[in-house]
């Protein structure tokens, strides 16, 4: 990990939450990163890919050589920051605002990828949402179908839609959680998502073996980004990192050469079915 992280203090905003209102600014443009063209002539869909994690992966990308793809909801400003990081390496950037716990989007957003880039090679699944609760009783029906469409659901959609156009040396690529590995009693939907994530990785790696597609995962413990101070009471997200041994949140910067990594397949073509968990020196759970 780079330079020590500042700790952010009290904050909220409300959901989804945008990276300008965020003290301290996360790390999330790779500036000091130096591409070395592993990406060159390929095409990346990057779901989430407007802030935080997504943002910074979208920009290592693009330093690798990639044309980006980004669907997001409705953050606009913080998607035309990400297209302008993209194109600033000279490399295609297409931006995909809808709702992507709605089923025609979810095909939407592959198909305009494949129409506007020419092709699709990796895909990033990497949307999520959630909604802390003190007690089980609160989540109601509403709230846990609507992070199942989104957190898992999504990932489902939007890989089925992708299918056809992926081949021989093409990567998927899912964001996981610690919450997946050893569950959260404030966030019981969001944390059976994220477990569903990481064994239909595993599935998927199995399944798609013999086409020679990889599919891995990245499962972070507390990164900063705006999805904390949207969902997080003010004095929870001032302790936010605090629970992990290197006494802080990682930056969305820290993340994506794990993503970059993966996505190679010079430095990681024999991987497949992996969970690679980032947790600030925490052993990893199980």
């Amino acid at each position: 990990m780079p330079e020590s992280n500042a700790k952010q203090p009290r904050q909220q905003q409300k959901p989804p939450g945008v990276t300008a209102d965020m003290e301290p600014r996360p790390r999330d443009a790779m500036a000091d990163y130096e591409g070395r063209g592993l990406f060159s002539g390929r095409r990346a869909l990057i779901t989430g890919g407007d802030s935080g994690i997504g943002r910074a992966v979208a920009a290592a990308f693009a330093k690798e050589g990639a044309d980006v793809a980004v669907a997001y909801l409705t953050e606009h400003d913080d998607a035309e920051r990400t297209a302008a990081l993209v194109r600033a390496e000279g490399r295609r950037c297409v931006l995909l605002p809808g709702d992507l716990a709605d089923v025609a989007q979810c095909r939407e957003v592959v198909d305009q990828t494949v129409r506007q880039l020419g092709g699709l090679d990796i895909l990033v699944n990497n949307l999520a949402t959630q909604r802390p609760v003190d007690s089980p009783e609160e989540i109601t029906d509403e709230q846990w179908l609507h992070t199942f469409d989104v957190n898992i659901h999504s990932y489902f959609r939007v890989t089925s839609a992708a299918l056809p156009h992926l081949g021989d040396g093409s990567v998927i690529i899912n964001t996981g959680s610690v919450n997946g590995l050893r569950g959260n009693k404030s966030l019981i939907d969001y944390s059976a998502t994220k477990g569903a994530i990481h064994a239909w990785t595993y599935a998927m790696a199995q399944a798609l073996a013999d086409r020679r597609i990889r599919v891995n995962c990245v499962a972070p413990g507390p990164v900063w980004t705006p999805l904390i101070p949207a969902t997080f009471p003010a004095e929870k997200v001032k302790e936010f990192g605090s629970q992990v041994p290197f006494d802080e949140a990682a930056h969305p910067d820290d993340l994506a050469p794990s993503y970059v990594f993966l996505a190679s397949n010079r430095l990681s073509g024999y991987y497949s079915g992996e969970v690679i968990a980032a947790l600030g020196g925490e052993t990893t759970p199980g």
